[in-house]
């Protein structure tokens, strides 16, 4: 009936096959005692359970619950090797599980190499503009990813409301995701938006948006990492982005946009967002974003997770 049932139950199940079914190693992608090996996608449980909830919150049996399976991986006390696949978390699991540095393993991000520039990118880039009737003087701004809160769509809405009318007028926004586009699409007519604002369901061809863009809008409240925005880079996208995100330090070491520092204030995005529209600087973000996508380490991931494991279980 609950999630941390279902989770209890499977960490009983696990124990109790692995007593009779020993192996090697246990490797797991949901906190839980008696892994081996954590890999750290989910950001840490008790900044949320302090930080976004109220005190109340962490009287349930679903706080104490998850509090202590995150203690089992990052307690002190713990064994278990995590890695991390980006920096902007450890400093919070140091905070509250004191987790010695040692047992932190940064791996490399692992952008799929099918989201690289084509050599036929500019034909890609004509035929989704004349799919939706971009005209070749307007701006198209790509919002991609799952839960448009967290992503910060109302951020961009508020922006592109701010926009000088002239601009505001060639400029257009998509957007790509698995959520519930009403309130945005609200927000949007509300603001005077409605015809220059389009909201897709998720879908598996947003390489194609990623050529036919100008810039990808990434304004986020919260981001562990930000996988779209290395795909944005090596698509030759140049970036907008907060610099919360964790992998948000790759759009500085490439050149290829701007980030919106912390803490966020929405005027400072208006002006960013403004000036990229009108910047002379699109070809040279550019350029810096495919120079860093040939040469920086953004794709060994999986290989190198591997690796990891096959040096440590042993």
């Amino acid at each position: 009936m609950t999630n941390h049932t279902r989770y209890r139950r499977f960490s009983e199940w696990v124990t109790e096959h692995v007593l009779y079914n020993p192996v090697r190693g246990i490797i797991g992608f949901n906190k839980m005692p008696g892994l081996d090996i954590y890999y750290a996608a989910d950001s840490c449980y008790e900044e949320k359970a302090r930080s976004q909830r109220n005190r109340l919150y962490r009287l349930i049996p679903r706080y104490r619950f998850f509090s202590r399976f995150e203690r089992a991986v990052f307690g002190e006390s713990s064994q278990t090797e995590i890695l991390m696949i980006s920096d902007v978390q450890k400093p919070l699991f140091r905070k509250y599980y004191n987790t010695q540095l040692e047992r932190f393993h940064l791996l490399p991000p692992g952008i799929s190499r099918d989201r690289a520039a084509p050599a036929n990118s500019e034909e890609i880039r004509a035929a989704l503009r004349h799919e939706f009737e971009v005209m070749d003087d307007e701006t198209l701004l790509l919002m991609a990813g799952s839960g448009f809160i967290t992503k910060g769509l109302d951020r961009i809405l508020l922006g592109m409301k701010a926009l000088p009318s002239e601009v505001r007028r060639k400029t257009r926004l998509m957007v790509i995701g698995q959520d519930t586009p009403a309130a945005f699409e609200r927000m949007a007519e509300l603001l005077g938006l409605k015809d220059r604002v389009l909201i897709l369901q998720g879908r598996d061809d947003v390489p194609r948006f990623l050529l036919g863009a100008d810039f990808l809008i990434h304004p986020a409240y919260v981001e562990n990492t930000g996988t779209v925005l290395l795909e944005a880079m090596v698509a030759g996208l140049p970036v907008l982005a907060t610099d919360v995100c964790g992998y948000a330090h790759y759009i500085t070491e490439a050149g290829a946009g701007e980030l919106v520092p912390s803490p966020f204030k929405q005027d400072t995005f208006d002006d960013l967002l403004h000036n990229m529209i009108i910047s002379d600087n699109r070809m040279r973000w550019k350029k810096g974003a495919l120079d860093y996508a040939r040469t920086a380490d953004i794709y060994s991931m999986p290989e190198r997770a591997a690796d990891f494991i096959a040096e440590t279980i042993n």
